[in-house]
């Protein structure tokens, strides 16, 4: 077959029946109200490029499905009032779990993405034989939480959670046993066997990723480097307003890349990774070897004294380290932005992009654009919402390939 036959049939349209075309325009007006919150049918024709006709059919259908809600007429002085439609918070529901290596953190999500239940379970490690039974238990009440009417409006259940969770047993003083648990466990599978409603898998950092992207700063910067910091620091990738993950999973890795050259063949040559110096993990072990509650680095305590004598070493090593992966990343890619968030509290989240900042600046620039560093928007919910969010986007955000369907 030759390059221009192979290249026709993989790139052909395969036409773009009414049914798939009308449900694109309907979430293309969904997702207009979404990022530009109530606004009017004359003004969301002229956001979308629609007709009004067409907006006007459209609104109504979502009307009737309880998608979206007229607010209170604006009155101006001339013409009749314009009504702007927002989004209905009880049109649509979904669930969030993010298992992680310290807690469980489940969430109930609405349409407007508010989280509407919360149920948390902390531990020292999870246990698999005891953690779904958990799960399965608060599946159950969260979903009762809504009332009887509302439960069809569930729409599925996102997961969170490490590729590796039983990974990096020594710096985490994990039994190996504990650990070797996790090694051969489907976690979508699992929860899938509890319920009725679709479940999708994610990785823990790549679905806060996805909170900031759909509702945090990532709404206004097309391609940018996310860190996020927690037990473990680790981060997704943004190319072109999508999430990029990778054949392998491997894009925005950040906590695997390394802080230097290998000196000589073999592990024991190779230099440290980003995880291993600027993890909470890290900071939490500097408190425990002074004899302060590791909890400290979950609140303001991190940087009032005694916490803060620590906080500061850990700072002036955690915040030249990303310094180095961000200086390294804009270099390979061309970055709008980075943002950095966390499930530490606000103000070490502050302190540490001001130690990234001045890192920063000890770099020579040129030839290479320094991206903009800004503060995350979402905080320590951010895995189990960006989990929440994955059914809500898969039923109600735009997707070409409803209208133009390609040749795989």
């Amino acid at each position: 077959m030759s390059p221009a036959v192979a290249a026709e049939q993989r790139l052909r349209p395969r036409g773009s029946n009414q049914v798939g075309m009308r449900q694109f325009n309907e979430r293309v007006v969904l997702q207009a109200i979404r990022l530009h919150g109530s606004l009017p049918k004359a003004d969301l024709a002229r956001l979308t490029r629609l007709t009004p006709q067409t907006v006007q059919v459209i609104i109504a259908r979502l009307e009737t499905d309880a998608l979206v809600r007229k607010l209170a007429p604006l009155r101006g002085k001339v013409g009749q009032p314009s009504v702007p439609m927002a989004l209905n918070a009880d049109g649509a529901f979904s669930i969030g779990i993010k298992i992680g290596r310290r807690s469980l953190d489940m969430l109930l999500l609405d349409f407007t993405g508010q989280v509407r239940a919360r149920l948390a379970l902390d531990y020292a490690f999870p246990d698999p034989e005891s953690l779904f039974g958990e799960i399965e238990a608060r599946l159950r009440q969260l979903t009762r939480t809504l009332p009887v009417k509302l439960r069809t409006r569930l729409h599925g259940v996102g997961i969170a959670a490490p590729l590796s969770l039983g990974g990096w047993q020594r710096l985490l003083g994990i039994d190996p046993a504990l650990a070797a648990k996790w090694s051969n466990i489907d976690i979508r599978e699992r929860v899938a066997a509890m319920t009725d409603l679709p479940v999708v898998f994610v990785k823990d950092t790549a679905a806060a990723c996805v909170a900031e992207l759909v509702a945090g700063r990532g709404r206004s910067i097309r391609s940018f480097l996310y860190v996020y910091f927690d037990t473990f620091i680790g981060g997704g990738l943004v190319i072109d307003s999508h999430l990029r993950s990778g054949q392998h999973g491997n894009a925005g890795a950040v906590g695997s890349m390394p802080l230097g050259l290998a000196r000589t063949a073999g592990r024991a040559g190779a230099p440290h990774q980003l995880l291993s110096e600027a993890s909470l993990i890290n900071l939490e072990a500097r408190y425990t070897a002074a004899g302060i509650d590791p909890g400290a680095a979950a609140d303001a305590r991190a940087l009032s004294p005694p916490c803060s004598t620590h906080t500061d070493a850990w700072l002036r090593e955690a915040g030249p380290a990303v310094a180095f992966a961000i200086n390294s990343a804009a270099c390979l890619l061309d970055l709008d932005g980075v943002i950095i968030d966390g499930s530490c509290s606000r103000e070490l989240l502050a302190a540490v992009l001001d130690s990234v900042h001045r890192a920063l600046d000890r770099y020579d620039w040129e030839g290479v654009a320094r991206p903009v560093v800004l503060e995350g928007t979402i905080g320590p919910d951010a895995r189990a919402i960006g989990g929440a969010l994955l059914p809500l986007y898969a039923n109600f955000a735009p997707d070409r390939d409803l209208f133009l369907k390609l040749a795989t």
